[in-house]
């Protein structure tokens, strides 16, 4: 009976709070797609680091990869908000009252993804056939231009319902920025609207914000298998 009233509590809860809530969404969904997109093209270079011959670069990329994959996020995050925000206003030279928390957290979870997407695309690369490697020589292309033209478009191509996939774990993990003192979805409905009224608010947001992540997560998660029948075809 508890959980009947909580859940009927929650349209007129939402109702009452849908600005702040938007801004949650807003900023988990900023957040996501910023660190997906610089994490993809920040783990290419990786994993391209990862197969050169050169190799301070192989190690390099080794030790970052294997860093940061066995790192927790949390704790990427913590280090980012208490040492970040003052080596960027240093940077740019903002006053000391500036917010960079925003920032930091954009760049922290693109390190971190980073880091994942580059063993995904690693695996895409040497997934593709060696006939294409030596089919791209035979034309007279250079190993750049082979990569760059041939096997990192075979690559992606195939590579795709795996990095959305990660997309989708990313914007459940946004929901750690609380740490950095940041309202995103998860914020906005459990710490601002739960914590603040509290009561069976508290509880009634709690599974309001498990709703909306399910539901993103579970069409989105629906839209990649169904791109993946699609590439399968």
């Amino acid at each position: 009976m508890q959980l009947v009233n909580w859940i009927a509590d929650i349209p007129s809860l939402v109702i009452e709070n849908y600005p702040l809530l938007l801004s949650g969404l807003w900023l988990t969904t900023k957040i996501t797609f910023i660190a997906v997109v610089f994490g993809i093209v920040w783990g290419t270079v990786l994993a391209l680091m990862r197969l050169s011959n050169i190799k301070i670069l192989n190690v390099f990329a080794k030790c970052y990869v294997n860093l940061f994959r066995s790192i927790p996020l949390l704790l990427v995050l913590l280090w980012f908000y208490l040492a970040l925000p003052q080596v960027i206003k240093h940077l740019f030279n903002l006053p000391p009252y500036a917010d960079v928390r925003i920032a930091s957290a954009m760049i922290a979870f693109a390190l971190f993804e980073a880091a994942y997407y580059s063993e995904i695309i690693r695996a895409g690369i040497s997934a593709v056939a060696k006939g294409q490697y030596h089919a791209a020589y035979a034309l007279g292309m250079t190993k750049s231009q082979s990569m760059r033209l041939i096997i990192l478009p075979q690559a992606f191509r195939s590579m795709i319902p795996l990095l959305l996939t990660q997309g989708i774990i990313l914007f459940q993990d946004t929901s750690l920025v609380y740490v950095m003192s940041l309202i995103d979805l998860f914020g906005a409905s459990v710490t601002q609207i739960g914590s603040v009224q509290g009561g069976t608010v508290k509880y009634s947001m709690i599974i309001f914000a498990a709703a909306i992540y399910f539901i993103i997560c579970f069409t989105a998660s629906c839209l990649v298998n169904y791109f993946k029948k699609g590439i399968s075809r």
